[in-house]
């Protein structure tokens, strides 16, 4: 891709950094993550979605075991009720939201780089990825 280098023209952003999630691609630019689904990541209710990261006021996650797969939320505003509950239906919710990537236990070294990324990109909008 050419850029123009000419006065006034905006500077070239990094590239954009792509993971393969648990029946998800994550698309992540440094101002916004976008959650792209296939179809049995839609099942159950979560849809495709795009999250600014200076909207992310917390950065959930788990860490994918061999017997349980791991997640990462990009928690905004509107999760804030679900990060005050700890039960199973707040894990219910969590993995039913548009803005949580499953990862399984073979994907672990993209959930440690996916987790990594989102908490950079975060604090660069000038927020905190740990709330």
């Amino acid at each position: 891709m050419a850029y123009d280098l000419s006065k006034g023209a905006p500077a070239p952003g990094p590239e954009a950094q792509v993971f393969k999630a648990y029946v998800a691609t994550v698309t992540l630019y440094a101002d916004r993550a976008q959650i792209r689904r296939k179809f049995m990541g839609k099942v159950t209710g979560a849809k495709d979605s795009v999250v600014a990261l200076g909207d992310v006021i917390k950065a959930q996650f788990k860490e994918p075991t061999r017997l349980v797969n791991g997640y990462v939320q990009l928690a905004t505003e509107q999760d804030r009720g679900q990060l005050r509950i700890a039960t199973a239906e707040a894990q219910k919710a969590i993995a039913n939201n548009s803005r949580t990537v499953l990862f399984t236990w073979n994907q672990r070294e993209t959930y440690v780089a996916y987790l990594a990324a989102v908490n950079a990109g975060v604090q660069a909008q000038g927020g905190n990825p740990f709330g």
